[in-house]
């Protein structure tokens, strides 16, 4: 698995929004783009179409206006990183750009799919059982830590 910019900024940018509730959920809390940008130092023209890409996911909802901004449209507790990371880059796994279960070999190399198969299920399940919530109660944990 290969992390992009794009995934990492999107999964700083989604704990931002759920950081910013009194809760925690970051439901209902608006946080504008410019402001996540700056905190999270991301260039804001890429960290916008990467709001883009995750509104359209159906992870966060925006308000336009000077009181705008981005909320999650769940709580922090049900969206995982593996809804992310899928939100902005697709397949969790590729081989040679094409998701896992589509790289076909013959041959001696028919056993690669496997592999790669398996490959990608390790990751899904770690992706897939980690949600925002989870990284955010690390995060408070780690820092009241003696």
């Amino acid at each position: 698995m290969y992390v992009s910019a794009r995934s990492d900024y999107a999964l700083r940018a989604m704990l931002a929004v759920a950081a910013a509730a009194p809760g925690g959920d970051g439901v209902g809390e608006l946080v504008k783009a410019g402001s996540l940008a700056e905190v999270q130092e991301i260039p804001l023209s890429f960290l916008q179409s990467i709001l883009l890409d995750l509104r359209r996911a159906g992870l966060l909802h925006s308000h336009r206006g000077a009181d705008g901004g981005y909320a999650l449209t769940r709580p922090a507790t049900e969206i995982t990183v593996g809804d992310v990371l899928r939100a902005v880059g697709g397949s969790l796994t590729t081989v040679r750009g094409l998701p896992a279960e589509r790289a076909g070999y013959h041959g001696v190399a028919a056993g690669l799919t496997d592999v790669w198969l398996a490959v990608h299920g390790a990751i899904a399940t770690v992706v897939d059982s980690t949600t925002l919530a989870d990284l955010l109660l690390a995060n408070n944990q780690t820092r009241t830590a003696p």
